[in-house]
């Protein structure tokens, strides 16, 4: 197998919005970090988030009742927990005499002293991590522990002792909650153990082994994993399972060959999903609405952009004739700076859109400006904070092929303006077989 060239002759149409300098365009990243994280870490650095924060909801809006929940019981865990499983990879990079790294070791303090008023039980935003009888700190308190593991050193080792002591017994509290019967939620409840391990915890694996399991048997085919056995039309494989699954896996895969096995199954399945997501962003930074939870606005790229973070996206080859005179088979597949280009996109296009933050730096319930008749019930301003992980990429450093190669066309961009050398999508037929000749 050889590689191919990424484009012909064909002239590719004029960029969308799209700047040349990949300096600017990280600059550009950054400041978006910034501005999801710096309200609420500002508000819980001065232990007033619970004061601060708005709760909207869409039932506020609606034209006719609705029935709701109250989220203010959960909103707040869900803003801080989403907020760094996102940028936890980039605060991981630690500070440096740089700007960037000098706001990066000051945004890494704010977050430890964030995760300290959650967590300390006298504190006045002490988060909820079981109360109300929902599953919803589970799911909050699973983004938050996943954070610790994307930036361990930043947020996890530099914690204080009682830091520590007290996010292990917030964690302890999710216990509480029943373990999902089915679908995503399995696998908050297992990160959580994963957590508890590494604090010194007796793992429960009742509440572990049943996720993994399951959802190796949930894989549908093509790079897609059911939400529980069947097929759901939404971005659940990007918001949850593909990115927790892979970030499970490099803990335990370790402990016996099956789970090393399933790793590379999951990690297959989730280099493939990435080469479709990079397909779903259109040129102007558009993608398809549908399904739960499409508030969480370019969240729906996570699994896109942890394929990146991860140097995991496939490389573009051909398989030629024995005597090489012809092409048998193309496997198509985008360089890091065109998923760079779809990403910034979608981004853009999404939190760029007027409406979307309010006057006091808040996001509002919408996917291209305030339109909040999009939420679900379990949806409040928390919730949103789920975008941050189109930001995962951030934790590559600036001299990572991702930033510093110059400006790549996306695929769809290519096919839309006629590029004439784009090869058609393949679907993966077979996840990797087993190896052999290991212990």
């Amino acid at each position: 197998m050889l590689s191919f060239p990424y484009s012909g002759n064909a002239q590719v149409a004029p960029k969308v919005g799209e700047e040349t300098d990949p300096v600017a365009i990280r600059a550009e990243w950054v400041a978006w970090a910034t501005k999801l994280a710096e309200p609420i870490f500002d508000a819980l650095d001065k232990r007033e988030l619970k004061l601060r924060m708005p709760v909207e909801m869409r039932d506020t809006h609606s034209p006719i009742p609705l029935p709701h929940w109250d989220r203010s019981l959960y909103t707040h865990l869900e803003a801080l927990g989403r907020i760094l499983v996102g940028i936890a990879p980039w605060l991981e990079l630690g500070p440096d005499d740089t700007p960037e790294g000098q706001l990066r070791g000051r945004l890494a303090e704010a977050a430890r002293r964030a995760i300290d008023a959650a967590t300390d039980p006298n504190s006045p935003d002490k988060m909820n991590f079981w109360e109300g009888g929902q599953e919803q700190p589970l799911v909050d308190a699973a983004f938050l522990a996943q954070a610790t593991f994307r930036a361990p050193r930043e947020l996890w080792e530099k914690l204080e002792p009682r830091v520590k002591a007290n996010l292990i017994a917030r964690l302890k509290e999710t216990r509480r909650i029943g373990f999902p019967g089915v679908g995503n939620h399995q696998l908050f409840a297992a990160f959580v153990e994963l957590a508890l391990a590494r604090g010194g915890e007796p793992r429960d694996d009742s509440r572990f082994l049943p996720a993994i399991e399951n959802f190796r048997k949930w894989y549908l085919g093509d790079g897609a994993y059911g939400d529980g056995p069947q097929l759901r039309w939404d971005y659940y494989n990007s918001y949850v399972i593909q990115p927790m699954l892979l970030g499970m896996l490099d803990e335990i895969a370790h402990e016996s060959e099956a789970l090393r096995q399933f790793q590379r199954e999951a990690l297959a399945a989730a280099r493939r999903y990435a080469v479709v997501q990079e397909r779903f962003i259109a040129p102007d930074g558009s993608f398809p609405v549908i399904g739960r939870s499409i508030t969480y606005r370019a969240g729906a790229f996570q699994t896109l952009a942890d394929i990146a973070l991860r140097h995991e996206l496939p490389e573009p080859v051909v398989t030629r004739t024995e005597d090489g005179s012809a092409i048998y088979s193309v496997l198509p597949a985008p360089p890091p700076a065109a998923v760079r280009t779809a990403l910034t996109r979608a981004i853009r296009r999404t939190l760029d859109a007027p409406g979307t933050f309010d006057e006091n730096g808040w996001l509002r319930i919408g996917f291209a400006g305030h339109q909040p008749l999009l939420a679900e019930d379990y949806i409040s301003t928390g919730s949103l904070y789920l975008c941050s992980v189109a930001l995962l990429p951030l934790g590559l450093p600036p001299d990572d092929p991702f930033w510093s190669d110059p400006y790549t066309p996306t695929t769809s961009e290519r096919v839309w303006s006629g590029d004439s050398y784009v090869w058609a999508d393949r679907a993966m037929k077979n996840l990797p077989a087993p190896e052999t000749g290991q212990r």
